[in-house]
């Protein structure tokens, strides 16, 4: 496995912008009503803000890891991928950026989690965060499931990681749940703050990012589909 930091970062910063994106951003905000309850324990606040990114961590973690190491574990796949991933690797990257971009435009039903089930197991006390978390990861929308399907997958699999790109990614998810766990502990005023200046870097963030997804990817076309000399 020729794994490099490049990757791990990458990997990393795609779960940041998942979790950042407007479909999980929504559930994120939901989640800190649950984790925000025990404002007047900063201690139980700050258990709870863990315990969901855990679960939401590990859920892109394992389902991430389970797919790629079943892909992994089929010769002829793991043959094609060794020989042929970065000619797939172009268009895919380009139509993740153009998602990124909102030029391609995509609509899908989300019914891997029901309310019902959020709100139960937001009644179900500190340690339902976890679960909660869980479901709330497997809540895909367009853009999370480019950025999940579309590129840590393609990523993890050029590599051949099975764990340590899935688990870079999942813990990248985590990042920004935890850090406002962190906020609500502190105060409600910079909670509000903070979550304006998210809304803001997270537009800048996905258009930046599409645009290099979308420059590497006509790069990976050039270069190894039509085989030009740069």
């Amino acid at each position: 496995m020729n794994l490099s930091a490049t990757a791990v970062v990458t990997a990393l910063w795609l779960g940041i912008l998942t979790s950042i994106s407007p479909c999980p951003l929504a559930t994120n905000v939901a989640a800190m009503s649950f984790i925000g309850r025990d404002v007047a324990s900063p201690r139980r606040v700050l258990l709870t803000g863990a315990l969901y990114t855990l679960g939401r961590s590990l859920a892109y973690a394992v389902l991430a890891a389970l797919l790629i190491g079943s892909v992994l574990a089929i010769p002829e796949l793991s043959f094609w991928l060794s020989t042929s991933m970065n000619k797939f690797l172009g268009p895919v990257l380009i139509v993740v950026g153009l998602i990124l971009l909102d030029l391609v435009p995509l609509r899908f039903a989300t019914a891997c989690v029901s309310d019902v089930a959020g709100q139960r197991l937001g009644r179900s006390g500190t340690w339902g965060a976890g679960l909660l978390g869980v479901l709330f990861a497997l809540s895909f929308c367009p853009v999370s499931a480019a950025l999940f399907f579309g590129s840590l997958l393609p990523l993890a699999a050029k590599h051949e990681s099975s764990v340590v790109l899935p688990s870079a990614y999942g813990v990248g998810t985590g990042v920004p749940v935890f850090a406002f766990a962190v906020l609500i502990a502190l105060g409600a005023q910079s909670v509000s703050k903070a979550f304006t200046k998210l809304v803001q870097f997270e537009k800048w963030a996905r258009r930046i990012t599409g645009v290099v997804f979308v420059g590497v990817g006509v790069h990976y076309c050039l270069k190894y589909i039509l085989e030009v000399q740069l």
